[in-house]
């Protein structure tokens, strides 16, 4: 630990500071814990009082009305995707993004046909391209992920055996008619 990068939480003047330093020395301390006797400091780090008064993002909260959101569901109803349920994930701590878009095609080439128009209507209305896809080549279930929205078109024996619906039960569930 000698010598390797830290940062150190000191109060100064009633002030917390963050520093990065190297620790010089060390030593163990009541109860097996480790405690820092010097450290070189490097620099002054940005003091926390300034964090707690900076300006908040102005971002929105990602919503079934947002356009992207729209816009996805409006590409899969023209190319004729089924079964198509929205998962708001929001409120699960664990979850990668705000909502799961699931719908089924019945042919791999319908899989390719939703997968693309999806992509180059989003493109087109939001400007926004997907930040990855996965699945285009066996075309089974595919996936395109906008960060905060991941689109999954399967066949319907890839949905009835990963069951993403079941597995993402505790957000709350939309279906989208045609």
């Amino acid at each position: 630990m000698n010598g390797r990068p830290m940062v150190v939480l000191a109060v100064e003047g009633g002030k917390e500071l963050l520093f990065l330093t190297k620790l010089v020395r060390q030593a163990v301390g009541h109860a097996g814990k480790e405690k820092i006797i010097s450290f070189k400091s490097d620099r002054l780090l940005e003091p926390l009082s300034v964090l707690q008064s900076r300006e908040k993002s102005t971002i929105t909260r990602l919503t079934r009305n947002t356009k992207i959101f729209k816009t996805i569901i409006k590409a899969i109803q023209d190319k004729k995707g089924e079964n198509i349920v929205s998962l708001d994930l929001r409120k699960i701590p664990e979850a990668s993004a705000d909502f799961f878009i699931v719908c089924e095609a019945s042919s791999t080439t319908q899989v390719k046909a939703i997968c693309d128009y999806i992509e180059d209507l989003v493109q087109k209305e939001c400007g926004e391209w997907p930040y990855k896809h996965e699945g285009r080549q066996a075309l089974q279930w595919a996936l395109i992920d906008y960060v905060n929205v991941v689109v999954h078109v399967m066949h319907p024996e890839a949905r009835k055996f990963y069951k993403l619906e079941e597995m993402w039960s505790d957000g709350a569930s939309q279906m989208h008619d045609l």
